[in-house]
């Protein structure tokens, strides 16, 4: 493989190269610090202008979506619906188990218990 074959496919495109999301996230940085332009940041990380540019769209939707989503002041307490099922079964079988001691008081009577 020669210099000049290097990072290129047999169709003499550049090969395509996948960013982790560290990388992503250090490319917008730099472009939020406008610390290098669209072109610049694609020489540099040897990747499409488009590339660059959806790295741009995704984290700027992101951000609205996480900004829209919040609410001010603190957050309330998500509700834990196996918890809630698990206290009323509770609930449920100590008024079962109060009926019954009270079925059994009438009918053995309170003699036999002392």
């Amino acid at each position: 493989m020669t210099e000049q074959t290097r990072g290129v496919d047999r169709a003499g495109r550049r090969r395509k190269r996948f960013l982790s999301p560290s990388e992503k996230y250090e490319i917008w940085l730099q472009l939020i610090r406008q610390e290098v332009t669209q072109n610049e940041a694609a020489a540099a990380w040897q990747v499409d202008r488009s590339t660059i540019m959806k790295i741009r769209t995704v984290a700027k939707e992101g951000a609205l979506a996480a900004l829209a989503a919040s609410r001010p002041g603190s957050k309330g307490k998500e509700r834990d619906y196996e918890l809630e099922a698990a206290k009323a079964e509770n609930a449920r079988l100590s008024e079962a188990l109060k009926e019954m001691a009270v079925r059994l008081t009438l009918v053995e009577g309170k003699d036999r218990w002392g």
